[in-house]
């Protein structure tokens, strides 16, 4: 590390940087607790670790295994060893803010003269007694239990279905080249503590502790893909702001080729969901959904021309946000089925009115019973006519009714042998977060569609790839090889 930095690479001079120094032998809750505090007091925070000499007999533990420590606390941007005195290193940093636990402030202490001779500050405090360490609520946004995914035994020997299909299915995906479009999301995650009730009126008051941010919507499905291997392009729009910035960024990580186009009417869509002790609080929306303007709409159709003739799969992934006016998604179904690309489509409408019949000639739709009903305007028919009506007014060839718990009902197209109907029963029992079970089904069923599967392998693979989602908090692409893990361990 060069401590002769001034400021922390890739960031502004308006950066406020924290220093915090120590011999971290084990990170304890204490540590975690003044990270924390230290992190807040700026933008930036930097942790120097003593060397194993500068330490002295205050190291227990290897200097390397106290930097990697400190390396994966979820608060500290950039951790370093140091072997010399925490005061010239100071005098080199010359962070904005100097951090000590609250236990030196009535000793005396060598940073105190460096910091004033520079102009920083020289703060105290142990951080704030928390009952839910950081560490731990981040884990719930990735663990995954697979012992509550049941294997459909039944299922699996009406239809054939072999592991070895499956997991041949899932290999394949890398060979498929896909065009996801429809509207970006990007849900954030804000994990609070209780405080108690307000006195003033009867309102649960909390306190925010952690924020997560994942991309959502159709830059999630877009992901999902990358993530099982398939070459991904996704074009959506976006408003000229941080948060399309973080997008763009996010998905260029997960593998996705992203075009954004700006709209500076509109803000980027954005969800918040504030959560204590594992339980949804509030949402919060902060979106605009007008219809995109007709020069945005032209845009699109540029960008999509440029990629349509090595596309194999199109989707769309619909939020009902103004991104697909249905001029637009004409235009792009009549060009794509010119060149022969296999058509998906979702158009989700939790808290908003959205209508899966208006994507016209698809492959593959994947409404849920509430957005069938709305569309078909049917409210009392059973499950198999629902699903029928669907098919016909929208065209489609195959349609999977997501039923929640209850799992799916699958209408093969037409042309099936014996057009039979079947039902697939929701495979993860112990669900945490069902927000994303509909993308990762989405996709994952087409992609099997797209590498030949039939309709009964297509919801069995996206019924394990939302089985895979709903196993943890918030929207992270699934990869191959937690699907084929998943595939080893139920086959035991």
């Amino acid at each position: 590390m060069n401590t002769a930095l001034r400021f922390p690479i890739g960031k502004s001079r308006n950066c406020r940087t924290v220093f915090v120094s120590g011999h971290f032998n084990v990170l304890h809750p204490g540590h975690v607790r003044l990270l924390r505090f230290a992190r807040e007091c700026g933008d930036y925070l930097m942790v120097a670790v003593e060397s194993d000499r500068i330490a002295g007999k205050g190291a227990h533990v290897p200097e390397q295994l106290r930097l990697e420590g400190i390396q994966s606390n979820v608060w500290v941007d950039e951790a370093f060893l140091i072997d010399e005195s925490v005061a010239d290193v100071i005098e080199n940093l010359r962070p904005d803010v100097v951090v000590k636990g609250k236990e030196h402030e009535s000793h005396f202490n060598a940073e105190l003269a460096v910091v004033e001779r520079y102009g920083g500050k020289l703060l105290f405090s142990s951080g704030a007694t928390l009952f839910s360490s950081v560490d731990l609520i981040r884990r719930e946004f990735s663990a995954s239990d697979p012992r509550s995914i049941i294997v459909p035994d039944a299922y699996l020997a009406r239809h054939s279905i072999a592991a070895s299909r499956a997991e041949a299915l899932f290999k394949d995906f890398a060979n498929r080249k896909v065009c996801v479009v429809g509207d970006l999301i990007v849900d954030e995650y804000i994990t609070c503590q209780p405080l108690g009730m307000s006195q003033e009126d009867p309102t649960i008051v909390v306190t925010p502790i952690d924020t997560a941010k994942f991309i959502g919507g159709a830059g999630i499905v877009a992901a999902h893909a990358a993530g099982l291997g398939a070459s991904v392009r996704f074009i959506s729009v976006t408003g000229a702001d941080a948060a399309g910035e973080w997008a763009q960024e996010r998905l260029e990580s997960y593998g996705v080729t992203a075009d954004l186009l700006i709209d500076e009417t509109r803000p980027t869509t954005c969800k918040q969901r504030f959560r204590s002790k594992g339980k949804t609080l509030l949402r919060v929306s902060h979106l605009h959904q007008a219809a995109i303007s007709i020069k945005l709409q032209d845009k699109f159709l540029d960008h999509l021309a440029l990629v349509l003739d090595q596309t194999e799969l199109l989707v769309f992934a619909d939020f009902n946000y103004g991104c697909l006016p249905q001029p637009l998604v004409d235009k792009i179904i009549d060009v794509a089925r010119q060149r022969g690309v296999i058509l998906a489509a979702d158009s989700q409408s939790s808290s908003q009115i959205g209508d899966i019949c208006r994507f016209r000639h698809m492959d593959l739709v994947t409404p849920t019973e509430h957005e069938a009903r709305v569309s078909t305007r049917n409210h009392q028919d059973g499950l198999v006519i629902l699903a029928d009506q669907v098919r016909e007014q929208s065209l489609a060839r195959n349609v999977l009714l997501k039923l929640g718990e209850e799992g799916l009902l699958i209408l093969p197209a037409k042309e099936s042998k014996g057009e039979l109907t079947d039902r697939l029963d929701a495979l993860n029992t112990a669900p945490r977060d069902v927000a994303g079970a509909g993308d990762s089904m989405l996709i994952a069923s087409a992609l099997t569609l797209a590498s030949g599967g039939s309709i009964w392998e297509a919801a069995y693979i996206g019924s394990l790839a939302a089985a895979l989602q709903v196993g943890r908090v918030g929207n992270m692409p699934i990869r191959t090889k937690e699907a084929l893990q998943l595939l080893s361990e139920m086959s035991r």
